[in-house]
């Protein structure tokens, strides 16, 4: 498995590939990898010929510092894991933070349209800057045809396919499944530091999703809030920090139902202290 660190090294591949027409996914990691992180890589292997997994804690997106010296980084486990999918096919790209930032860790600033200001964007200053920088940087330096992201990062998703869209950045953005537990919770690298407490009691929020989502169709979005917000105002342990109802294009809260938009509901939560997001399509 070839693993690249540094961006002389991994632009004179990429050059050789392309030369050679092989078709590049990309799924951009954190690390401390997961099967939804294998579903990813799974599905872009099964549309490419070679795929990079990027592994790299990005500082710049994090809004708060005990989170980011918190992350889980367990690099050799994720290598092991990746190598069970394919020992061949697979590329590391895993840099330093000085090799991304050149000695100046600081975010670009975008401008998404607006969908930076919504849910995650009100409650964690500064964050998508954070990602489309580490993201546009890494499409400019992979160049792949395909890049992967999942579906539980609903916001983040539509704000990447904005910035391709109006970078005019040549990568076709591969919309995946949130990839989910035995009991319904979203799986994250968060989850391992659940105490067991607060792992027993987290799949409370997919359970709750889904009665919002039957609720949906026949009551109105500001009595579905109120429904949800009531339910983790009686829960003991998790404590509700947003529900939306949105609109699945603008990400713009949603007071009155309209037939031929789609609408989805968001979510954030904390369970002691970790923050856990998860979202489901309503319609």
């Amino acid at each position: 498995m070839d693993i690249y660190s540094e961006k002389q090294q991994i632009t004179k591949a990429i050059n050789t590939l392309k030369a050679e027409k092989i078709t590049l996914g990309l799924v951009p990691t954190m690390g401390a990898l997961h099967n939804g992180h294998l579903a990813l890589v799974e599905k872009a292997l099964g549309e490419n010929d070679k795929v990079f997994v990027s592994i790299f804690v990005n500082p710049t997106q994090f809004d708060n510092p005990d989170d980011l010296a918190k992350y889980p980084r367990t690099f050799e486990n994720d290598l092991e894991l990746l190598k069970t999918l394919s020992a061949d096919r697979i590329l590391i790209y895993a840099p330093t933070v000085d090799a991304v930032y050149e000695g100046k860790t600081v975010s670009e600033k975008f401008d998404f349209d607006g969908l930076e200001l919504e849910m995650e964007g009100k409650f964690r200053i500064g964050h998508f800057d954070g990602v489309g920088t580490i993201v546009k940087r890494l499409f400019e330096i992979i160049k792949p045809d395909n890049a992967y992201f999942g579906e539980k990062d609903f916001q983040q998703l539509q704000i990447i396919k904005k910035m391709v869209e109006k970078h005019h950045i040549p990568v076709n953005i591969v919309p995946c499944s949130i990839y989910r537990e035995t009991t319904g919770l979203a799986m994250s690298s968060r989850n391992t530091r659940l105490k067991p407490d607060y792992k027993t009691a987290a799949p409370f929020i997919y359970k709750t999703l889904k009665t919002a989502k039957k609720q949906f169709g026949t009551q109105s979005a500001t009595s579905v809030t109120q429904w949800v917000e009531k339910q983790f105002a009686n829960h003991n342990l998790l404590k509700l920090e947003y529900f939306i109802i949105a609109d699945e294009t603008t990400l713009k809260t949603v007071s009155r139902k309209t037939n031929n938009k789609k609408y989805r509901a968001f979510i954030a939560v904390y369970a002691d202290d970790i923050r856990l997001i998860d979202n489901i399509a309503l319609n």
